[in-house]
């Protein structure tokens, strides 16, 4: 487990309250300009937040009881992957982590795409995988029903990364050797094809992209129920559970994990991050009138089982310090916090949260933060290509030697 508390944010629309839009001074008028967003995760990093993963869907926003879009939420969004490539260059230290669907992507366009991320953002890349179980989801690419059971998306799912990872390996790091004298950029000897053929999904070939900075970005999975656990210790790097704030359901959620963990023979304990609806002000009160206030513009409470998946919470910056460090103490790596009100809610996260979290012993001052690769920043071990094994031992290939 990382020796400082990981805070991850996570960014979609207005927020995550369904009513956020209509809160003045949201940002409902700007979430088609990239400027919003680059503003947005600019202060993310200055602040101190160490990674945003960015939503995404193939759904255009939520339905109502009839099946049609509901026009009383924010409908329509950006490519998450394609604006995080967008914001990179702005930033320095904050991981960039978009949702990619893998149920009707090609392998192949998820790698890439994930492998340009890392380059252009020098190693700070990672990728939220996600499943996309709709008819209406199905419908815009025609090509299979929806509505598939989890067992076969989860079995899909673990195919295709199964087929990114080799993807993200064919290049050896020193593959391309720009050799002037002999004429060759690159030793074909490092560079080597997927080559995977599974129920689901046949790749032969490389990747096109070479090997980037981190080798291969981080991936995170939410894991809320046993199947999406075993799914997640099979694929993932880093672990979202929904535990709410009791100690019995933290707990549970958490163990939920590691006896995935074992149940697979894995000796390698993933960071867990708790994943969390947060909506902060300067009192309990103030925070619970918020709340109330966006509930009745919706027309619905937004809570487990009314909109959210996880634990919504009205509250203050201290009280959230003590529960943050409570999960800590029970093994928690960290937490993902979904504001309900972007900017109002992300803006204190970063500017009210983070040294909050300093003062009591929770992370690291921003100035000493590392400034290393999401992996190294998570935590997690460097990436070891699956060919790394095979090179002879002066690291020099055939062609090379004969040169």
């Amino acid at each position: 487990m990382p020796d400082r508390t990981v805070l991850v944010t996570a960014l979609q629309g207005s927020g995550w309250h369904p009513a956020a839009w209509r809160v003045p001074g949201s940002a409902a008028a700007r979430l088609t300009g990239l400027r919003h967003w680059r503003d947005l995760i600019v202060e993310q990093d200055r602040l101190g937040i160490d990674a945003v993963t960015l939503e995404d869907s193939f759904a255009a926003g939520p339905v109502d009881a009839s099946g049609d879009l509901d026009t009383r939420t924010v409908v329509g969004r950006l490519d998450a992957l394609l604006v995080a490539s967008a914001v990179a260059p702005a930033t320095r230290s904050i991981g960039l982590v978009p949702t990619v669907s893998v149920t009707h992507t090609e392998p192949f366009h998820v790698a890439t795409g994930l492998q340009t991320l890392d380059h252009v953002s020098l190693g700070r890349a990672g990728w939220r995988i996600q499943v996309s179980p709709t008819t209406r989801e199905a419908a815009l690419f025609g090509r299979r029903p929806g509505g598939d059971d989890a067992t076969a998306l989860f079995a899909e799912a673990r195919e295709v990364a199964e087929v990114v990872s080799r993807l993200w390996d064919s290049w050896d790091d020193d593959a391309i050797i720009r050799d002037v004298a002999t004429g060759r950029f690159i030793d074909r000897d490092r560079i080597h094809g997927a080559e995977f053929v599974g129920a689901h999904v046949s790749v032969h070939g490389a990747s096109i992209v070479p090997r980037s900075p981190q080798g291969r970005p981080p991936v995170f999975s939410l894991a809320h129920r046993a199947d999406a656990a075993a799914f997640a210790v099979d694929t993932a790097d880093v672990v979202l559970v929904t535990p709410g704030f009791d100690g019995v359901q933290a707990r549970s959620a958490l163990a939920l994990v590691r006896d995935a963990e074992q149940a697979a023979g894995s000796d390698l304990r993933r960071p867990v991050l708790a994943d969390l609806a947060v909506l902060i002000a300067s009192s309990a009160a103030e925070a619970a009138d918020a709340l109330a206030a966006l509930d009745a513009a919706a027309g619905t409470p937004y809570a487990v089982g009314s909109g959210s998946d996880t634990t919504v919470l009205a509250t203050t910056v201290a009280d959230l310090v003590e529960r943050i460090g409570d999960l800590r103490a029970l093994g928690y790596a960290g937490v993902r916090l979904r504001p309900l009100r972007i900017p109002i809610d992300s803006t204190a996260i970063a500017r009210q949260l983070v040294p909050a979290l300093v003062t009591a012993g929770l992370r690291a001052d921003v100035a000493s933060r590392p400034t290393a690769d999401l992996r190294t920043r998570l935590g997690i071990a460097p990436a070891v290509s699956r060919y790394a094994a095979a090179r002879p031992v002066s690291g020099r290939s055939s062609q090379e030697v004969s040169a």
